[in-house]
């Protein structure tokens, strides 16, 4: 019964009286007041109110060709162990194996028995160990900067950075598809947001022609894409940069290790001078997890004094800075795994092709595979599986209405074993789901 109604209850219970509370008996007052609580507790909305509308997740669950959170049993890199199956690892950003190489665990080992599992504090205070210092100017030198900052994960680095230096009268202007954490940086900071159409040079110059002079301005991309496999049209970029003033903030997180021998887009385009940041993650080629930014030395400095997500988190544990350094180690002197793992993915890109994928622009060792449908790439995810390959499912809206894809991203350590019992399986899948031709003569 609505409010109108149970006060008409009232007023013929006690019609003497006006709805005024103050002229109310006590006892009818009391009541009035709990029927006004009880329609209060019925109209106020509820945080929890969303939950009942979001049922995606339990109707694919029930489908059974749910992809999240499942749990891998093993893994040794190139292949895992998934709910029982042995698959190819098509789905790992482990692009150069060193996770498991004997090296890289043995630094973690001796850091752990050492420094133990945790420095229990910031960088700001008790956190930063002479291993931290040690991989601040060891990554500096490796991508060409002053300096270099570690943080605890890549999402932290680019959330503080990000937000440490735009301000109130800045303006960050974002490729259309650069990673989230650079979003949430900006949307933290009190600076204003443009995004341009993704790799659309023009459409960037479009952008910065229309911001006023007297607003700093940032132009902020991924040097290689993590859905795409493109690269940034960095030297574009960097020219429309120049004729507008604008800075340019260069997230290389699947860039770091893999392009231009390892040190990332910006050396693979030779254009390191011309960057201001560039941001690298420890979680793809170096084994383990965290990040970093580099530029020049009195940026760094500004940096590690206001990036919030620095100061207020525990630094990195020494293990995981002892796998870093290792990795780097083996980056440095051992340009093989870099030239493997192009290696694959240029075999992998070929033989997708021939089967009659569409490999979008592909330019790099992520390799998507254009599905369509949301429903139907839930199935070749599922297919895939079965016939032993694992990869990443991404869908609306993390791509655009009928242009799901299924994520592929190729390692130094697979073998050719590996890739042909991969392509196989896209061929037997794609032509049971008809998303191939048939290559049968009639």
């Amino acid at each position: 019964m609505s409010i109108a109604g149970r006060l008409n209850v009232v007023n013929r219970w006690s019609p003497c009286y006006t709805l005024d509370s103050s002229n109310l008996l006590p006892d009818v007052r009391a009541f009035v007041s709990t029927l006004l609580s009880q329609d209060r507790e019925n109209t106020v909305a509820d945080i929890y109110d969303k939950l009942a509308g979001f049922t995606v997740a339990r109707e694919a669950m029930e489908m059974g060709i749910y992809p999240f959170f499942r749990a891998l049993s093993d893994s040794e890199g190139t292949t895992a162990t998934f709910e029982d199956k042995d698959v190819v690892m098509l789905g790992s950003n482990n692009y150069l194996g060193l996770t498991t190489d004997s090296r890289v665990q043995s630094a973690a080992i001796e850091a752990t028995q050492r420094y133990g599992t945790s420095v229990t504090g910031s960088r700001f205070l008790n956190g930063t160990l002479e291993l931290h210092l040690e991989a601040d100017r060891r990554l500096a030198q490796f991508v060409g900067k002053e300096a270099a900052l570690v943080f605890s994960t890549g999402y932290q680095t680019n959330l503080g950075t990000v937000s440490a230096l735009i301000g109130k009268n800045d303006v960050a202007i974002l490729d259309k598809d650069v990673h989230a954490s650079v979003v949430d940086g900006v949307s933290m900071s009190r600076g204003m947001m443009k995004r341009f159409k993704h790799n659309d040079v023009a459409d960037l110059e479009r952008v910065l022609s229309r911001i006023p002079d007297e607003h700093g301005k940032i132009v902020m991309v991924d040097g290689v894409y993590s859905m795409g496999g493109d690269f940034a049209l960095l030297p574009q970029i960097i020219d429309v940069c120049k004729r507008y003033g604008a800075r340019i903030l260069v997230d290389d997180a699947h860039g770091i290790g893999v392009a231009g021998g390892g040190r990332g887009t910006a050396a693979h385009f030779g254009l390191t001078d011309q960057v201001d940041l560039i941001m690298g993650t420890f979680s793809k080629s170096f084994a383990s997890i965290g990040g970093f930014i580099a530029g020049s030395a009195d940026v760094i400095h500004y940096i590690q004094h206001h990036a919030r997500s620095l100061i207020f988190s525990a630094a990195l544990p020494a293990p995981n800075l002892a796998a870093v350094l290792a990795a780097l180690d083996i980056i440095e002197n051992e340009p093989e795994h870099v030239q493997q793992v192009w290696k694959n993915a240029e075999y992998m890109r070929k033989g997708l092709i021939e089967l009659g994928y569409d490999t979008f622009n592909s330019q790099t060792p992520i390799i998507p595979v254009k599905i369509g449908e949301q429903f139907r790439t839930g199935l070749t995810w599922m297919a895939l599986i079965e016939e032993g390959v694992y990869t990443n499912p991404v869908v609306p809206p993390a791509t655009p209405p009928n242009q799901a894809l299924l994520r592929t991203s190729y390692i130094a350590t697979h073998r050719q074993r590996h890739l042909d019992r991969a392509l196989a399986a896209f061929e037997r899948v794609g032509k049971n789901l008809d998303l191939i031709p048939s290559r049968e003569t009639v």
